[in-house]
């Protein structure tokens, strides 16, 4: 009787084991773009201290030959480049969604942190350690984290959040404030009041949108 319980329970214990294995250490949450709106922290902003140099970014994380440019380029073509000695990319076409644009060449093209370097230091990443600003700045692990773009949307851009620039392309507008806040919330990363009063404004036509993230 007692050799039988004993294996019952070792039995019990490998099926937790294995069911326990395949859970993320951080599961996907998937909101309302209206409610995720509301979860992000709210709190004030700061410059001080902002250097670009302090991003490491463009780096060759996995040692395949591409950096993280290449890779998001080759993730995000609509006709794939040919792949070339050193990564170099040659030919292909991507879709800028920020202004609706079919471009040919990656020539053509920024790979745009969705919520900029300078943005994400103003919002709590002045704190992290350098190691996870790289991360950030790399950061391959989110569709939506870094997308590329043409280079005239991203240089008007620059680093400024929502309540400053949305994208031209009016249909390309819910779909960016879902990928701005999911951001933010993937990291951690706070809103000003000004910043939360635009998202909650922009947001009011985009009834249908959701938010997922997986934070870090």
């Amino acid at each position: 009787m007692l050799k039988t319980t004993v294996s019952a329970f070792a039995a019990a214990a490998l099926t937790l084991l294995s069911l326990t294995a395949t859970v993320p250490a951080h599961a996907a949450e998937t909101l309302s773009l209206h409610d995720a709106i509301e979860v992000l922290p709210q709190a004030a902003e700061s410059r001080d201290g902002y250097e670009r140099s302090k991003f490491k970014h463009w780096i060759d994380a996995d040692h395949d030959g591409c950096n993280t440019r290449a890779e998001v380029l080759l993730a995000e073509a609509i006709t794939p480049p040919t792949l070339g000695p050193g990564c170099k990319l040659s030919g292909g076409t991507w879709l800028s969604y920020y202004d609706d644009q079919i471009v040919d060449g990656a020539s053509g093209l920024d790979i745009d942190h969705m919520v900029p370097l300078a943005e994400a230091w103003d919002s709590g990443a002045s704190q992290w350690t350098a190691a996870r600003r790289q991360s950030y700045a790399n950061d391959l692990g989110a569709d939506r984290s870094l997308v590329a773009v043409t280079a005239k949307t991203n240089r008007q851009k620059a680093d400024q959040d929502p309540a400053e620039w949305m994208p031209p392309a009016t249909d390309a507008r819910c779909t960016y404030l879902s990928d701005w806040v999911s951001t933010k919330l993937r990291w951690s990363l706070t809103v000003d009041r000004r910043e939360r009063d635009a998202l909650r404004q922009l947001a009011a036509s985009c009834e249908n949108t959701n938010v997922e993230y997986d934070r870090v």
